[in-house]
């Protein structure tokens, strides 16, 4: 998996940041070696395996140099096909599950809106029964593969109460890129490769048979994928850190000071041992969740947010100390210290943030030491 990705993705990575945008034909490359579908059943046109096989491709999706190619591939891979895989019927993997395995659909994950962020029951974005249907109006946005994505797994509130059912007036409809589905881009401080925007919905129909999972029962589906994408973000964090301590290591054994090069100073030794340290404890606590998720084990929970956690901030640590073993070097545009500067501090924000999901942690912590 290295190899194919350091021939076909890594070379291009720069120029795909520079260009703010990665080529629609990354998803069929990807599609042909099999890694569309690692986890999905053979018969759907997956490879049969698990959540394991899937975490070494996110890991090494983020070493190739492009946190927008690798975000919009994850969100592809790991939010907006899941839930279809979990909770379609035979029709919606037909129709969508298998084509995005080939390649040939893009998908996207559509929760967050304006006034309804990690809050998810607070959305506003309304569909209307009708006849045949729904019509849906109202707005999302931060949605990585906003632009390009042919269909969008999209949280909906469908029924009005008073006073309202925060959890039990939600469900998800799979929306196609139709008449009243518009999309703006936003230009992000990092992942520029990626396509995040703001999509409207107005007077969207949406047929009956899109609906995925049960009428007013998609908060559950929401927390259902949250686990493993929080362990994604883990992964992700963890290949892009490692990419860091790599890079740091290279400038240090090249650069010389004092008549030594910068490796053979006492102070860089320690920098890059704390680095190798943090990386491999944030890996492995990593794997342990992914494992976790794939036995069903009962440290899920608390496996998924410390990773999550634990990985968000040993690349903050990865990042400062990359850019400080640069010197002044580091705060120029000419090397990429400011790539890893920048991208984790996005890994910190995205799909809920590092530090709500150690509020999360301590609560089930509480909960555990309670029980």
């Amino acid at each position: 998996m290295r190899g194919f990705l350091d021939r076909e993705f890594a070379p291009h990575s720069q120029q795909w940041e520079a260009d703010r945008w990665f080529p629609d034909e990354v998803f069929p490359k990807l599609a042909a070696q099999g890694l569309l579908g690692l986890k999905y059943p053979t018969e759907l046109g997956g490879q049969g395996g698990d959540y394991l096989h899937e975490a070494v491709l996110v890991e090494e999706l983020s070493r190739i140099g492009s946190g927008g190619t690798a975000a919009g591939i994850g969100a592809h891979i790991n939010i907006a096909t899941p839930p279809i895989w979990k909770f379609g019927t035979d029709e919606h993997k037909q129709q969508y599950l298998v084509p995005a395995i080939r390649g040939e659909k893009i998908g996207a994950l559509a929760i967050t809106e304006p006034d309804a962020g990690s809050d998810v029951a607070a959305l506003r974005t309304n569909a209307e029964r009708v006849d045949g249907g729904w019509v849906v109006n109202g707005e999302k946005t931060y949605i990585t593969n906003g632009v390009r994505a042919h269909f969008m797994v999209t949280a909906v509130k469908t029924r009005n109460e008073d006073p309202p059912s925060r959890h039990h007036d939600i469900s998800f409809l799979i929306i196609d890129r139709t008449e009243g589905v518009s999309s703006s881009k936003l230009e992000k401080l990092g992942w520029h490769a990626s396509d995040t925007a703001t999509i409207s919905f107005e007077n969207v129909f949406v047929p009956e048979q899109n609906l995925l999972g049960e009428l007013n029962e998609g908060f559950k589906l929401i927390m259902a994928n949250f686990q493993w994408e929080r362990l994604a973000m883990a992964l992700g964090t963890v290949g892009a850190m490692q990419l860091a301590y790599q890079r740091t290591a290279e400038y240090a054994r090249e650069r010389t000071t004092f008549g030594k090069p910068l490796s053979k100073h006492q102070a860089i030794k320690h920098k890059l041992a704390d680095m190798y340290i943090k990386n491999e404890l944030a890996r492995s606590n990593a794997y342990f969740g992914a494992w976790a998720l794939e036995t069903g084990a009962a440290e899920l929970p608390v496996a998924a947010a410390a990773s999550r956690v634990a990985a968000c901030e040993a690349f903050w640590f990865a990042a400062k100390e990359n850019l400080q073993t640069h010197g002044g070097m580091g705060f120029t545009w000419d090397v990429d210290c400011h790539l890893f500067y920048r991208r984790a501090q996005q890994l910190g924000l995205v799909a809920g943030g590092a530090k709500a999901w150690k509020e999360r942690l301590v609560a089930q912590l509480e909960r555990r030491n309670a029980a």
